[in-house]
């Protein structure tokens, strides 16, 4: 009866689920003469403070808007990759959200202004993947809307929509893709100057000259993330040389040309490095400028690093021995002889290995958990291993392992075959997932890469 967190993302929480928490219920006794005026008072879903229901498929549009109707005390609501519809924000009548996600939704930009209007308190607000953000408001929309707050203007629905954040919050963290400009940024400047966590994705489109100046329009961010966007040395050594607090750089699948400039600037407080897809020209020599740049990371992954090698593992662990994350894929020829160099990190807990070289040995999985008194995932690929498979430990050998992953691939003829060759591309196929418990170990295969 004192239910007010329901987290239950990636589950079958569908229309039975909607309608349980919205039944009435007998009211406890330190409620009565609380909110007596509002009808949905004795109901589950009035007095849930925190709502993350993200990626139930299960949730029908009408499901979802029947829900945001009874639901008043929120203050956290996840509801990324569901059926959202502008009419379930149109319905939420809670004013004292402080975290909201409404990323791969269909929402419109007037909607979400509409939302964000009737909740000043909001310090979070992801909206990635909302390809109905941008563009201008017709009239069926307007007249939905509840309030006449956004109707007269002539913007479009994303400037309708930021010029609405830049009034009414103070945010410390925001994701956006779709309808994302630097216009956008300029008019955010009085909402974000405190941001900490900024992320732009598909569908933004920042340019080099917004993203040069981002550090002056968000001194204190500790959290940059940059997803297909275009970048160069230029914006790079502006972030890295500006944003003294940064913790997180997370560069992946950009556009645009790196080079070891980038990374000759120091960053002792800098955390965590993801650089996927972004530097297929990294050498060994640059591995080395960032053990002496970034001495503090706890989190490494590289992606699609050519030009690595088997050396480049003594580099790392001697770079960087209290790394507790390493993710490694598509590098070259890192594991071609093996891999040994990477298990002196003795605080590793995450190791991801993937198409680095056919030349890991089959007993890697037992004797990382023997070595390394804190490992708890691994993530390899069958096309790496030396001897055709790996041994897996038992429940006694596996020590502190919680779950292991193996991808399988199969080869696929490319349909453009050049000349005299035959010209075959590697594709996913599935993966074999092993989940240790305290009694039993659970074998899944898993028709996707994961």
């Amino acid at each position: 009866m004192n239910l007010c967190s329901l987290l239950v993302s990636d589950t079958n929480f569908g229309r039975n689920s909607v309608l349980a928490l919205c039944s009435d219920v007998p009211l406890p006794a330190h409620l009565l003469g609380l909110h007596h005026h509002h009808m949905h008072l004795s109901t589950l879903a009035f007095r849930l403070q925190q709502l993350h229901i993200c990626g139930c498929k299960s949730v029908t549009p009408a499901s979802l808007s029947h829900l945001m109707s009874h639901t008043y005390s929120l203050r956290s609501l996840n509801l990324r990759e569901t059926s959202l519809l502008d009419d379930a924000l149109y319905a939420f009548m809670g004013s004292s959200l402080e975290y909201v996600n409404v990323s791969e939704t269909m929402v419109s930009g007037t909607a979400l202004a509409y939302f964000i209007h009737r909740n000043p308190r909001l310090k979070v607000l992801k909206a990635m993947g909302c390809s109905n953000l941008h563009g201008y408001k017709n009239h069926a929309e307007i007249n939905k809307c509840p309030s006449k707050i956004l109707p007269t203007s002539n913007r479009s629905d994303e400037e309708e929509l930021f010029h609405e954040l830049s009034q009414t919050c103070i945010l410390k963290e925001m994701e956006f893709g779709w309808g994302f400009t630097p216009f956008s940024l300029e008019i955010l400047r009085p909402s974000v100057r405190t941001l900490r966590v900024i992320t732009f994705g598909l569908g933004a489109s920042l340019g080099e000259h917004a993203l040069t100046i981002l550090p002056d329009i968000c001194p204190l961010l500790e959290e940059v993330v940059l997803k297909f966007q275009v970048i160069s040395d230029c914006i790079l050594r502006s972030i890295m040389s500006s944003l003294r607090n940064l913790k997180v750089l997370s560069l992946c699948y950009c556009l645009g040309i790196l080079t070891s400039l980038s990374f000759q600037i120091r960053m002792p407080n800098l955390t965590t490095l993801r650089l996927e897809r972004v530097t297929p020209g990294m050498t060994n020599d640059d591995l080395i400028i960032l053990t002496r740049g970034c001495s503090s990371l706890h989190d490494l992954s590289l992606i699609g690093c050519m030009l690595l090698n088997s050396d480049s593992q003594h580099i790392i662990s001697s770079g960087w021995p209290g790394l507790r994350s390493i993710h490694l894929e598509g590098c070259g020829k890192v594991t071609c002889i093996g891999v040994s160099s990477l298990l002196e990190c003795k605080a590793l807990e995450d190791l991801l290995l993937r198409h680095n070289g056919q030349g890991i040995q089959r007993n890697l999985i037992e004797d990382a958990a023997s070595k390394l008194p804190l490992l708890r995932t691994v993530s390899l690929d069958l096309c790496d291993t030396r001897e055709g498979g790996f041994d897996t430990p038992s429940s006694a050998n596996r020590f502190f392992l919680s779950s292991v992953k193996i991808a399988c691939c199969k080869t696929q003829r490319c349909a453009f075959k050049l000349q005299n060759s035959t010209a075959c591309k590697m594709l996913h196929k599935e993966t074999i997932v092993l989940e240790w418990s305290s009694k039993e170990v659970r074998t899944t295969i898993v028709r996707e890469r994961v």
